[in-house]
């Protein structure tokens, strides 16, 4: 491995020796199931391995009154369905020394659900190795990161290097939600730092950005009538018909002039889709026999960063006025427009930060080749730490595979690969 000196070499030899106990922490997580909502269980977990290390473990539901004058704040589904009660977020704290740094390792527990349990070929709940993988429901997203984080700390503390600083390991809840109550309540809360790794499956890259996200509803009205006679009344599936088209267009000319390098290189296949409008709810009548009096559509636009929400916003608006003055019902009847969730801010982080070269130099040590910058496609937690406490924040996680999807997985070597990083991160960063 290029440029690996002794100690570096004692850390990585610690963790290597660790394999198979990070192996097991990765399929036991898996094995407890925590879909947004429904985390304590896999917290308690994590609260108990973080107090075996001998660290200082910290917990607390996040309050919503206390998040709601933040301006990055939206209240989330998840909240709103089963708000804050019994979803803790978990902190261990290494801290020696006095005066020191300050890193920061997050990673969330929660999960999407696993969807069609009978298309699976693996138990979403088992945890199952073939082929150099585990298989399962967050696996990749992110359980193995997690793991990668608490194993990298346990490997500098077995080998008694002295740090002169603090490690935060910060496992949080319902970032599939958006991280309000999770990423956003525990820096409120006042576990902040210096820098932050966050070891999403970057697939060994760097994830250097993060979308911006908006969902957001659009309502309207009809007139309605029995069906016998529905030539009297105004069919408001047709109206929101209208609207669905002028979005679509509004998408596609969205796609025609927005490029974002780091995206596209790393992955080809979002070349012209980096940014996408989705209409993934359509809703509306009553009754089949009665002309419907209302319909509305559920969308969810992400963009990259060089857009801000108002201006996005402002195009959405500005399309569904411009379709609505050529429709003498809409124009009298004007759409309604509210936000429903999910509302961030794209972020990304300056790639000629010294901790960013700082943790590129130790991915080269470990895997022999440099990260790409890549990112700006998915609403990340990173954006929190860049955005509202401007701490210097990276992606930086294992390869994985069908993440949301059926028979998700990730790759073995490379949660290693992942643990030996950020271990020696802890080192550069943080030894005396």
């Amino acid at each position: 491995m290029p440029g690996i000196d002794s100690l570096s070499e004692r850390v990585l030899k610690k963790v290597d020796e660790n394999r198979d106990q990070i192996i097991e922490l990765v399929r036991q997580l898996v094995q407890i199931p925590s879909v947004t909502g429904q985390e304590k269980d896999a917290q308690e977990f994590v609260k108990e391995k973080l107090a075996e290390m001998g660290l200082k473990v910290e917990t607390f539901e996040p309050n919503v009154d206390e998040l709601r004058g933040h301006p990055s704040f939206f209240e989330t589904i998840s909240y709103k369905k089963f708000g804050y009660n019994n979803r803790p977020n978990v902190i261990g704290i290494w801290e020696e020394g006095s005066g020191g740094k300050t890193l920061i390792l997050n990673g969330h527990i929660d999960v999407v659900p696993p969807g069609p349990k009978e298309e699976w070929r693996y138990d979403p709940w088992g945890g199952e190795i073939s082929n150099g993988k585990i298989y399962g429901r967050g696996s990749g997203d992110m359980k193995a990161g997690v793991a990668a984080m608490i194993y990298a700390v346990k490997a500098v503390q077995e080998l008694e290097i002295p740090i002169n600083g603090k490690v935060l390991v910060e496992s949080t809840i319902e970032e599939e939600d958006g991280g309000i109550g999770g990423a956003l309540a525990t820096l409120l809360k006042g576990y902040t730092g210096d820098f932050s790794i966050n070891p999403e499956p970057s697939g060994l890259d760097f994830w250097i950005a993060s979308a911006g996200v908006l969902y957001f509803k659009i309502r309207v009205k009809g007139r309605p009538a029995h069906a016998k006679e529905a030539h009297r009344g105004v069919n408001a599936i047709d109206k929101i018909w209208l609207i669905y088209k002028a979005l679509k267009e509004l998408n596609e000319e969205r796609q025609r002039r927005i490029t974002f390098p780091p995206a596209e290189e790393c992955e080809p296949y979002m070349k012209g889709h980096v940014t996408i409008l989705n209409i993934g709810v359509i809703s509306g009548g009553d009754w089949p026999s009665t002309v419907p009096a209302w319909a509305e559509i559920r969308c969810r636009i992400g963009w990259p960063p060089g857009e801000s929400i108002r201006d996005v916003e402002r195009q959405v608006l500005d399309k569904v006025r411009e379709v609505s003055e050529r429709d003498p019902w809409l124009k009298e009847n004007p759409p309604e427009y509210s936000i429903i969730g999910w509302r961030a801010e794209p972020s990304m982080i300056d790639t000629s930060d010294p901790f960013v070269l700082k943790l590129s130099d130790l991915a080269f040590k470990v895997t022999g080749k440099r990260p790409r910058f890549c990112g700006g496609t998915a609403g990340l937690d990173t954006r929190f730490f860049i955005n509202d406490f401007n701490i210097p924040s990276v992606g930086y996680g294992p390869i994985a595979h069908n993440i949301h999807g059926i028979n998700e997985s990730v790759e073995l070597d490379s949660v290693i690969q992942v643990t030996k990083v950020i271990a020696l991160a802890i080192v550069e960063l943080l030894a005396r």
